[in-house]
Parts: structure tokens; sequence; C-alpha cells
């Protein structure tokens, strides 16, 4: 499974954005969600990037921003694609693909066989799709939870262009997630953590690893 594309997302810091790089990793996320533990501000977020290893893909993850947050981002930090991850329309997510010529990753919660059918709202605006764990009800964070949701549910399924898989992902269960679902991109950020916010180089290698091997 060498061929599967490892996301580390909610990198705070130059050392694991270089354990993420030196594990293999093809994406890594950087956040912008203030309420997240792995929030970084723009400042940060800018030299965090311009220092990274080359040929990582930089994303940078928001939730529901409107284009005044995005132009002020966009001024600072050279990302290659941009994740939405809030209530985004189809009609907002081509709007921000076309304003700033980049890559658009909507992700898509799901909690049962219903949520599915959002996906089939985004193929023709964005760029990937990530499937992602709906969040638990009450919860504040729109990802990042250490929540997973039925594999089983994406079994034979296939869309138009890359997806992506993520929720609850750990270097325990990623290669069983692998197999059930015929994931080729894993994304996580929970499950290489000592505590939330708080990467560690070590299950970041052993996250990569299991994903593909």
């Amino acid at each position: 499974m060498s061929d599967i594309r490892v996301k580390i997302c909610g990198l705070r810091d130059a050392a694991t954005i270089k354990a993420a790089a030196d594990a293999g990793a093809v994406y890594i996320g950087l956040n912008f969600f203030l309420k997240s533990p792995r929030s970084v501000t723009i400042a940060e977020a800018a030299a965090l990037a311009i220092d990274a290893p080359a040929g990582l893909a930089k994303v940078g993850l928001v939730v529901n921003a409107d284009d005044a947050m995005l132009d002020a981002i966009m001024a600072d930090v050279p990302l290659d694609m941009l994740q939405l991850h809030g209530a985004e329309s189809p009609e907002r997510v081509a709007a921000v693909k076309a304003r700033y010529g980049l890559p658009v990753m909507k992700v898509v919660g799901v909690a049962g066989p219903d949520d599915l059918a959002a996906i089939d709202r985004y193929i023709k605006v964005a760029d990937q799709i990530l499937v992602d764990a709906k969040p638990p009800k009450g919860a504040d964070l729109p990802g990042g939870n250490g929540v997973t949701f039925d594999w089983d549910l994406l079994a034979g399924r296939r869309w138009p262009l890359p997806w992506m898989l993520a929720g609850g992902l750990t270097a325990e269960n990623v290669k069983d997630a692998i197999k059930r679902t015929g994931a080729r991109q894993v994304d996580t950020a929970s499950g290489v953590e000592t505590e939330p916010g708080m990467k560690d180089a070590g299950m970041i290698a052993r996250f990569v690893e299991a994903a593909r091997g």
C-alpha cells in the first residue's frame, strides 16, 4: 500500500512538520479555526509554510471563512490547497476556487448512509472530497474529535475525483480503515497527538508506516 497518500493535519511547529515529511506524508494541514487547539495565527502559519520541507502540499483549513479572512491568509501564507471544513455551499466552494486559483478540498461529515448524498453536491465544484466523521452533537470542533464512523458505508463507492478518509484514524486502525473503504488517501489529526494540539513525531512515523505498509 505504498501508494497511500497521508495528510497530517493541525501541525503547529517546524519539528513535527519535518517529522511528517521524514515519515513520508504528502500533505500537511495548517488550521486557522480559532476554536481549535490546533489553530495557528496567520503569522505563525506563514513562517511554518515558508520553512516547510520541499515537496509537502500545504493545506489551509478554514471553517466558514469569509473573503476578508481568506484574503488575509492568502496574502501571507504560501498554501497549495484550501480545505473548507464548514457548512460552505457548492456555490461558495466554486467562488473560493475562482477567487484564489487554488485547489479546494471540501469536507463532508458522515454519520450514516443518508449523509453520503451530500458528497454528490460538491463533485462538480471541489477538487477533492474529505470524508470525515460527523462531529458529535454539541462538539465545538467540526473535525479532529477522534471519532470514527461506519467505514463499511464507503465500501465499493467511488467518485470521479480524489477523496480522502478522516475521522478517528490512528496507527492501530488505519490499515483496517483503508481495507474496508478502499481509500487511497488518509488524514489524521488527533490520532498522532499526546494531547489535543500536541503532535508526537513517533506517532506520526507509526501512522504513516501503518497506512503505507
